[in-house]
C-alpha cells in the first residue's frame, strides 16, 4: 500500500491569496486552502478518497513521477 508521503508534493501560491497542492503523478489529486498547511491538509483527504477509488477498482496507484524545475528564460 502507497502512502501520500510516497509521492512528490507540490504546493504553490495560486490566484486571490490561496494555495494550491497536487500529485503531479496521479490525475485528479489536487486541492486548495487559505494556506499552504490547509492546502496539504486537503490533500492527505482528497489522496484518501483517491486511494479507496483505486483499491475497490483493484488498481494500483501509479509511480512517482521524477520533477524538473526550471525557470524560462
Amino acid at each position: 500500500m502507497k502512502f501520500l508521503q510516497d509521492y512528490t508534493i507540490v504546493i504553490r501560491p495560486d490566484d486571490n491569496n490561496t494555495f494550491v497542492a497536487y500529485v503531479p503523478a496521479i490525475e485528479g489529486c489536487h486541492a486548495w486552502g487559505e494556506t499552504s498547511e490547509a492546502a496539504r491538509a486537503e490533500l492527505n483527504n482528497v489522496f484518501a478518497m483517491i486511494q479507496e477509488d483505486y483499491q475497490e477498482m483493484g488498481h494500483s496507484l501509479p509511480q512517482d513521477v521524477e520533477l524538473v524545475a526550471a525557470n524560462a528564460s
